[in-house]
């Protein structure tokens, strides 16, 4: 009965782990920010104003148009907020596009979608005496995807009024009347505001690519099965990841104590640690699906944003160390550590514990095409995605299925003996090495303070793991033992999700001769590629292990430091440690959804995207091209 207490126990701290990562990746409602200008620089009294109010609607998204194709629709509305005495600015809405939905085919919406304009038009009084006026924009919307509407929500901009002589004409552009960019025309006899034409929706895409989902249904089987291969083949060369090898006490261990025994044994045990990584992959597949439903952004290895997950991890390392040191002879929680394949029973589970922490810890590293296998399922729909992970999962999993495949060549090693105990000494010092990779991560998501909290948290852990494992110790200090550990489980989770993420200085001062980065602005990186600069843009992050390889091995080199130098090239560094939508949505515009990632804005070309293992020469070559094709231009 104790036993199974424990197993569900484990369960719950898992489910609740996950939990916490969702509710962590759940962005806000908003899909639309607001931003106003005006035509002139200074008004006198009695003079219009024209104001044009523009709302980036995010990629993926739509709002409803003003005149919303079904009743149950709530319109697009626009309001000012204008001064005492002010007589009420009239509004012109932009013509609406026809966008079709995939699950209904026969009912386009009428909705708006990427840069929309709005024009309004106020006048001034003329015995308005201030030297400004304060004019309060509110845009009250509806936004929708192929999948699902979001509550209503309002988008609020400021803008001033300078009232006084000399006036001079601004933002000229963005009161030109055009003729609606190829949008498709409001209903005969509707119109779209009563004023047609005088305003227009500004660089928005073709309507039926609004979402993922309409876009997976023209995914041919080839490409399909392409991905599917490449992700099979990422999560292969994912085993020789830097993130997977503080797991290889565990999967020593495993292996080892396979030797000896016969084939039908040694055949469970790497059909059980296989079933415990792709069981892992799916689970993650169906996080970033519900994720997804719920209007956040998803990515690879952004659970670690999450400290309450990072801690969770922690715990579950301590404990493997501790079991493999012996300070325990009772796992505990017993569902988490069962290494001992003495018989049937014993074996499966432990080794389907060791796949679903095998897959957890590999998650922060990116090998050579599981970014393109990841990026192109997270864009599509939740079939796709979970179709692109199980091959993930199934791809990591091939070493084991080979081992289940062929017993023979596992039943060859030397048999387990007295020298596995000091080996698990010493594959527990490497294991423990995770835990303090893990408090480095931590140490960029939580406050100094929290951080020593939750690390004595971990100490108090080990001793009442300790208390409560020792089989010579009476019944009582067994129970006082594990109940104390699970608090102090649980307090240590409690300090974790209760903690405040810390703001991370990009720009602290480089080591000598080092790259001097800058936090990233994609609005400044793409002026200086306009104006002739080339913008590196590093996507990084604390808890991403071939992030952190690159920048050494590669970026921070004395080549590639003399390169940028040398080419003037303005280094961006956009640190992911933490949650930050902003990035998200970047990387999610070149269809990317895990890290590293690298581009190049370069003058007169398109950005150049790198792969996720840069290589010197690579860099330098980009480069070098790049400012070539530059010269050739001139």
């Amino acid at each position: 009965m104790n036993r199974v207490r424990r197993r569900w126990l484990a369960v719950a701290l898992v489910v609740a782990a996950l939990h916490l990562v969702v509710d962590a990746q759940r962005p806000a409602l908003e899909k639309a920010r607001l931003e106003l200008a005006s035509d002139r620089s200074a008004y006198r009294g009695g003079e219009t104003a024209r104001i044009a109010a523009m709302a980036q609607v995010e990629q993926g998204w739509h709002i409803q148009s003003h005149t919303p194709s079904l009743d149950y629709l709530i319109p697009t509305v626009l309001t000012l907020d204008l001064p005492d005495g002010w007589a009420e600015a009239k509004i012109e809405y932009p013509p609406h596009r026809m966008w079709t939905a995939q699950f209904e085919p026969d009912q386009p919406l009428a909705v708006y979608e990427g840069k929309v304009r709005f024009l309004a038009t106020v006048a001034i009084p003329a015995d308005w005496k201030e030297d400004a006026a304060e004019i309060v924009a509110t845009l009250h919307y509806q936004a929708c995807d192929d999948r699902q509407c979001l509550p209503p929500r309002d988008a609020t901009a400021t803008l001033v009024l300078p009232l006084g002589e000399d006036g001079e004409a601004t933002n000229e552009e963005l009161f030109v009347a055009v003729a609606g960019d190829g949008a498709a025309a409001p209903p005969s006899g509707s119109g779209a505001n009563g004023s047609g034409a005088a305003a227009a929706s500004v660089e928005s895409r073709p309507a039926i690519a609004a979402s993922a989902p309409a876009r997976a249904a023209g995914i041919s089987f080839g490409d399909l099965l392409g991905k599917l291969l490449l992700g099979v083949l990422g999560g292969l060369i994912l085993n020789a990841m830097p993130c997977v090898l503080p797991v290889l006490s565990l999967k020593l261990v495993g292996i080892l104590q396979h030797a000896g025994q016969d084939r039908r044994a040694i055949a469970t045990g790497g059909l059980a640690t296989s079933a415990g990584i792709v069981a892992s992959f799916i689970a993650l597949a169906l996080v970033a699906i519900g994720v997804r439903a719920a209007g956040g952004l998803v990515g690879w290895g952004v659970q670690f944003q999450n400290p309450a997950f990072v801690v969770f991890l922690a715990i579950v390392v301590v404990l493997f160390c501790l079991n493999l040191w012996g300070v325990f002879e009772v796992p505990l929680p017993r569902a988490l550590s069962r290494f001992d394949a003495g018989g049937a029973h014993h074996g499966v589970l432990g080794h389907f514990v060791t796949g679903l922490f095998a897959t957890l810890m590999a998650t922060p590293c990116s090998a050579p095409f599981l970014g393109t296998a990841v990026g192109f399922g997270l864009s599509q729909s939740a079939g796709v995605i979970l179709a692109v992970f199980t091959a993930i999962g199934v791809g990591m999993a091939l070493p084991y299925l080979f081992m289940a495949a062929v017993p023979g060549s596992v039943a060859r090693l030397p048999r387990p003996g007295a020298w596995m105990v000091k080996l698990k000494v010493v594959l527990g010092f490497l294991l423990a090495g995770a835990a303090i990779w893990l408090l480095y991560v931590l140490s960029s998501q939580v406050s100094p303070e929290r951080l020593a909290a939750i690390e004595v948290g971990l100490l108090v852990l080990s001793m009442l793991v300790w208390f409560g494992g020792d089989p010579m110790g009476s019944r009582v200090a067994r129970v006082i033992g594990r109940g104390g550990a699970l608090a102090a489980i649980a307090g240590t989770l409690f300090l974790a999700a209760r903690a405040t993420p810390v703001a991370i200085d990009v720009e602290r001062a480089p080591p000598g001769g080092a790259i001097g980065w800058t936090a990233f602005d994609r609005a400044q990186a793409e002026t200086l590629a306009r104006d002739g600069r080339l913008v590196f843009v590093d996507v990084t992050a604390d808890w991403c292990f071939t992030c952190k390889a690159n920048e050494r091995l590669i970026l921070e080199t004395r080549e590639v430091i003399a390169a940028f130098a040398r080419l003037q090239v303005v280094p961006m560094r956009a640190d992911w440690t933490n949650q930050n939508e902003e990035i998200a949505r970047f990387l999610a515009d070149f269809g990317r959804y895990s890290i590293p990632f690298y581009l190049l804005y370069r003058p007169g070309a398109e950005p150049h995207l790198f792969p996720e293992l840069l290589t010197k020469r690579d860099v330098l070559r980009v480069l070098d091209e790049s400012v070539s094709r530059e010269a050739r231009r001139e």
